[in-house]
């Protein structure tokens, strides 16, 4: 009973020290965390995107976006490292890959909705990787807040579990690179040809075309010529793969 009072004077003091609007990210990160958070001013930099502000005080997230992908791979490295202790160099490396991807950052930035912590600036002015960027900012802010240890924690606890990554360990991150790997081994040519197109309304769309020697195997249509490739990887993957069994028909990441 004395320890609930406590508590609560705790957060009503947290509350008068800071704003209305830091208190609430301060409560969210400690719901994501678990843990309570000592600088406020760390996660406000996190979530603040880039501004025409020539205030020379402005800070926005990409620096610490650039510490938080350096102390996650270090996390995530580490982490593989000692619980595959038989694995070679490529198997590590693929599997670091899988796992701090930007498509996978971006899902996870998602899932613990960080866009609605944002600072400043306008929702739809926002990149499609915003959210892995998020993410990666946050826990670069975590590392500088609470130091390497509880971040790593935080990350392999919370985060990043070893349950979620094992569930990574068949999933494919790029198709193309696969493909390539694939026509490497097997000692065939794999080529890739794409053309810009404009449709009705203007719309400039990439479609790409898959050979395997002289065979067309697939093509695409995307809003990008990286986008288009990978699709039209994705559609080859799925034809070869009944012919040749590539990978024994792994999952697929959706």
């Amino acid at each position: 009973m004395e320890l609930s009072k406590y508590f609560r004077k705790f957060l009503k003091k947290r509350k008068k020290v800071l704003s209305e609007k830091d208190y609430y990210l301060s409560s969210e990160m400690y719901r994501i965390t678990g843990r309570e958070i000592q600088n406020i001013s760390l996660y406000r930099e996190a979530f603040s995107l880039k501004s025409s502000s020539k205030n020379p005080g402005y800070k926005n997230y990409e620096r610490l976006e650039f510490l938080g992908d350096s102390i996650l791979g270090s996390i995530i490295s580490c982490y593989l490292f000692s619980t595959y202790p038989a694995a070679n160099e490529g198997y590590l490396t693929q599997m670091k890959s899988k796992i701090v991807n930007r498509k996978n950052l971006n899902k996870l930035g998602e899932n613990l909705k960080l866009k609605k912590f944002i600072q400043n600036g306008s929702s739809a002015t926002l990149s499609e990787n915003i959210c892995g960027n998020l993410f990666e900012a946050m826990i670069g802010a975590v590392y500088l807040d609470l130091g390497y240890d509880a971040c790593r924690n935080i990350v392999l606890e919370r985060l990043l579990t070893p349950e979620e990554i094992n569930k990574l360990e068949n999933l494919i991150v790029s198709y193309k690179g696969l493909l390539l790997e694939w026509s490497q081994k097997q000692k065939v040519s794999i080529r890739y040809e794409t053309c810009e197109e404009i449709q009705a309304g203007k719309n400039v769309v990439f479609r790409c075309t898959l050979w395997l020697h002289d065979d067309k195997i697939a093509n695409a249509t995307e809003s990008s010529k990286k986008k288009a490739e990978e699709k039209a990887a994705q559609r080859a993957f799925y034809v070869l793969n009944k012919k040749e069994n590539i990978l024994g028909a792994p999952k697929t990441n959706t």
